[in-house]
Order: structure tokens, then sequence, then C-alpha cells
């Protein structure tokens, strides 16, 4: 299993180094299945299109970039020959919903498995934690489609809680408090990769 996992995507140069290393291909060459799904607002949609072009400035081509709506049942085989999956940020409890419905949580299990990347950004990064309802810390996401199973994929046993700024520190270790997962406060510089079960930083 191959995770990245980002407050901010490539804000942080590195990340986007470490993100070619483990995907080992030539960037010409790197598919990428590119999903916006929790992205509704104009603000969320402005930072999809920023993503774009952080992929592009690594060298990954527009023309290898398929985007990808979760809003039908999608089969493995339409992702299968794609290198990366790419999953924005937006509003956590919304993309959960989404992937829940349509069965899409099968279909990144499967790709997953194969040794391919899943590269989270924020929301994207929570949703992979065993609960997501630490996105909606001091109101940073909303739930507002009524969720109540907060059960996130559970590829690894611990919380992201993403864009950590210093003022939060209080709010994160009072919810620490109430939580039996350990929960790591990621910066916009900042991101794990999970390689296997192993967590490292790149800061």
């Amino acid at each position: 299993m191959k995770l990245l996992l980002t407050s901010a995507g490539f804000e942080n140069p590195k990340v986007g180094k470490e993100f070619l290393k483990i995907v080992g291909k030539l960037a010409s060459n790197i598919k990428i299945i590119f999903i916006p799904t929790a992205s509704r607002t104009k603000e969320e949609i402005y930072w999809v299109n920023e993503s774009i072009k952080e992929l592009e400035s690594v060298g990954v081509k527009r023309t290898n970039i398929q985007e990808l709506q979760i809003n039908r049942k999608i089969t493995y085989n339409e992702i299968k020959d794609f290198d990366v999956m790419y999953m924005c940020g937006g509003n956590t409890f919304y993309l959960l919903a989404q992937i829940r419905k349509f069965g899409f949580d099968k279909v990144i299990e499967k790709f997953i498995s194969t040794g391919k990347l899943y590269l989270g950004v924020s929301a994207g990064s929570i949703l992979v934690g065993p609960d997501i309802k630490i996105s909606g810390l001091e109101n940073a996401d909303i739930n507002d489609v009524g969720l109540t199973d907060f059960t996130g994929l559970n590829y690894i046993n611990t919380l992201i809680t993403p864009h950590y700024v210093e003022k939060q520190k209080k709010a994160i270790a009072n919810y620490q408090k109430t939580v039996k997962y350990k929960i790591i406060s990621l910066t916009d510089d900042q991101a794990i990769i999970v390689i296997d079960g192993k967590q490292k930083l790149i800061h």
C-alpha cells in the first residue's frame, strides 16, 4: 500500500519530489485519475485548478490527468490503467457520503491493493483514517449531508487534521482526549508517506 497524504498538495516542493520518487516513472508518463468530488464551492474549485497546475509543474502532462466525479457507479476497469489516484480537498463529509453511495470505497481498495499510489489532499487525506469526524473541528467542514456514520476508509490508524496553525493547538489537544486514535496535525508544507504501514513525515 502506498499513500501520500498532504495538507495542501505540492505547496512544499519536497512533496512533489517525493511523489515522483514513489511513482517511479518519468513524470511525462504518469497517468492520474483526478477526483475533485469534495470541492463544491468557488474557493474549493479554485484549489482544484491549482492542484492540476502543480501536477503539471512537476512534469505531468495535462492530457494524462483524467478528471472523475463520484456521482455514479464506477468500475475498477475504468481506472485500472492509471498510476495514481489523486483525491482533492473540499468537504470531507460530502466526499465520504458520495463514496459510500456509489460503492467507490471498493474501487479505491482494489486500486491501492495493486501497489498504485493514492494521493490525498486535505479531505482526501482525512478520508483514509479510521474516522473523519475531526474534519468538522472548529467548523472547518460542515456536515450538510446528514452523515451519521463517520467511519473512514481505515487505511491508517491515525487521524489527520490538515492546514494546521498554532492557534488550533488547544482545540486539537482537547479533541485528542475524546478519541482513542493519535492525531497528526499537518501544516500546509507537510505531508505523510505511508508505504506498507510505515509512516514518514515530509517537511
